[in-house]
């Protein structure tokens, strides 16, 4: 059974501590204002290698020290997982994540080898919750159960509070990984949304190095609720309600702005308004280091703001500082004038794509004996302004209209001189001149086009993943597009296809690779991929199968996906925001292949198994010009205006 890895990282709450729980007393007052938090996830965590282990759990940890604990190992029955977790320790979350996911979805035994963690424990960075996320992982993981983010969350959840730990939901947030996100908490419901960072954010987490009663601050801000019952009660449920919504949409729009001295100010300003309304309500928010720090003029040179973390008390602060430079001399001045160890958190701008790959090496058997004259990609279409263009061009404008600036060709050694003729050769001067104007500016498109291509031989026909794997070299170790050769698409908004991909693989922070799909009938799944999962936002599939060319007994049995009150089909549509993990995996696919033939979708499905993927469904129209008949069906819809 193999290993696979895991790293969870902690989570600090940057805005919103307490309204968390605040918000669940919804379920009694609907008075009370949902609660609303901006976390997010830390560079430092918790590795873990991990892999089946039929009949028991078992757990080793190394702890941030280097200290490697004993080997922990309970029977997988649900009898003894409860009372591991009911009597507490460092174990028990394992424990108690292992006892749900047993009752629930019948798994067998874990092991896992938590090797190396960097992750400071009861410093508010959720420490506990972190870990909890990756018992759940793991377990989803090594059984494929498909569950999504907000599924594992759950899990963690239910796992941690079978524990004497009595966490609060927001902790288990950190199962979004390193990115910002907005969670929202309702009674009962949570909403997550995962925020877009316009710009660098550079905070500093230092620890106080003093005591803090979470439990007393908990039991007393819990007093004023669920109902008022004093002036003071109303302005702890003013402060966690109406006050922490205002401050939280103005920190959520300086995230999305990029706007770090603004968001600095609105910690400043968070900071007072805490200490306002509930200082009063508990001894232990008095925080004496807390506030000796953030009054101190020295560290305002270096920072833009800062604020108490977590429940708050002295238990750790956060500060946004204006650089990596002045992060770097206010860590040095607190360790030097307060002996405090400090801890980096980046929230960075999601690194655009910038590079993208389009195979049109394929034989192209479908289209013969066409092919045999002309490659298929430099089959004709007219477009929505009535210009007859080669497919390829096409795509090529799909590519770049996503905000890529380079775009690979994976071609058959013999066609690169046609390749170059169409896209780097001029006009002849004589033709020029008989061209109207939209057409002479066309002309200018197609050069320009030229300069931004690369040609990458395919010398051997080993499949469609073999040919990707050639442009290993060339993307280098970033994330990519990929473009089929055959597809076309025509937007229904004003962002093209391929953007609203690349959008979201930048939304959920470059985290996993995500795939177009669209809806397609059960009578043509069987000419492409074809997935299923679960849904995660309104358009959005963690998926849990990868499957190429189903028939259609097979899609029926295993890929139908609900949608809308009916049952239907999801097909890749052609265009993949990948990680570039899938060049490992292409390569072990190679390494495996007695024949050396590669193919994507196995390697998709092992991305999938490995780190996740995700579906968006586009908004958009898919077009296929590889099969005949479907090519011509293209051929008289795709430059049509009554395509939507």
């Amino acid at each position: 059974m193999r290993f696979f890895d895991l790293f969870v990282p902690g989570r600090v709450c940057l805005f919103g501590e307490h309204s968390d729980w605040a918000g669940g007393h919804r379920r009694t007052n609907s008075a009370i204002a949902p609660g609303v938090v901006i976390i997010s996830g830390t560079n430092q965590g918790m590795y873990a290698r991990c892999r089946k282990q039929p009949g028991e759990l078992v757990v080793r940890s190394t702890l941030t020290d280097g200290t490697v604990t004993e080997t922990f190992r309970v029977p997988m029955t649900l009898e003894r997982l409860q009372q591991e977790a009911a009597a507490g320790g460092f174990f028990s979350y394992a424990a108690g994540v292992a006892a749900y996911m047993l009752d629930f979805f019948g798994v067998d035994g874990l092991e896992i080898d938590n090797y190396k963690t960097t992750l400071p424990v009861k410093k508010g960075l959720s420490s506990s919750a972190a870990f909890c996320v990756l018992v759940a992982r793991a377990f989803n993981q090594a059984y494929q159960l498909g569950l999504t983010t907000r599924a594992e969350i759950e899990a963690a959840y239910q796992g941690e509070i079978a524990t004497p730990s009595r966490c609060g939901r927001m902790d288990q947030g950190c199962a979004y990984g390193q990115i910002p996100v907005m969670m929202t908490f309702d009674g009962d419901r949570i909403s997550v949304k995962p925020l877009r960072p316009g710009g660098d954010f550079y905070l500093l987490i230092a620890d106080l190095c003093g005591k803090k009663d979470t439990v007393q601050i908990l039991s007393d801000l819990n007093a004023a609720f669920p109902f008022a019952k004093t002036p003071r009660d109303t302005e702890v449920h003013c402060c966690l309600g109406a006050e922490n919504q205002r401050l939280l949409a103005l920190a959520r729009a300086a995230v999305e702005a990029g706007d770090a001295a603004g968001l600095g100010a609105l910690m400043t300003e968070a900071q007072a308004v805490f200490d306002q309304h509930l200082m009063p309500v508990c001894e232990e928010l008095k925080s004496p280091r807390l506030h000796a720090v953030l009054a101190d003029a020295q560290v305002a040179v270096w920072v833009y703001g800062g604020k108490g973390v977590g429940s708050q008390g002295d238990g750790c602060v956060q500060f946004l500082c204006k650089s990596v430079a002045s992060r770097g001399e206010l860590e040095a001045y607190l360790q030097r004038q307060y002996g405090m160890p400090c801890f980096e958190l980046d929230i960075k701008r999601p690194a655009s794509i910038c590079k993208a790959v389009i195979p049109v090496a394929g034989l192209g058997t479908r289209m013969f004996p066409y092919t045999k004259a002309v490659p298929k990609t430099f089959l004709p279409v007219v477009t929505p302004d009535g210009i007859a263009k080669p497919v390829i061009q096409v795509i090529i404008e799909e590519a770049l209209a996503a905000g890529v600036e380079e775009v690979a060709l994976v071609i058959q050694p013999e066609d690169e001189p046609r390749f170059r003729a169409y896209f780097q050769t001029d006009v002849r001067p004589e033709t020029l001149a008989k061209l109207p104007t939209a057409l002479k500016h066309e002309a200018e498109r197609v050069m320009a086009i030229g300069k931004r291509l690369t040609f990458i031989p395919q010398h051997d026909a080993k499949g469609f993943g073999h040919a990707v794997l050639l442009a290993e070299k060339w993307v280098g170790n970033e994330a990519f597009l990929l473009l089929l050769g055959d597809h076309l698409f025509r937007s229904s908004e004003t962002r093209s296809v391929a953007r609203q991909v690349v959008e979201r693989f930048e939304a959920f922070g470059d985290s996993q690779s995500v795939v177009g799909i669209y809806e397609e009938t059960l009578a043509r799944v069987k000419h492409y991929g074809t997935v299923t999962g679960e849904w995660i936002e309104e358009d959005t599939l963690q998926l849990r199968r990868v499957f190429e060319k189903p028939t259609e007994d097979e899609a029926q049995t295993y890929l139908t996906v609900a949608r809308h009150g009916k049952e239907t089909y999801f097909c890749v549509n052609g265009i993949y925001a990948l990680r570039s993990g899938i060049f490992g995996l292409l390569r072990q696919q190679a390494a495996l292949s007695g024949t050396g033939e590669v193919q994507l979708t196995p390697a998709l499905e092992a991305l999938r198994q490995d780190e996740g993927v995700k579906g968006l469904v586009v908004c958009g129209t898919h077009f296929d010009t590889g099969i005949p008949s479907i090519y011509a069906e293209t051929v008289g819809k795709f430059g049509s205006s009554l395509v939507h």
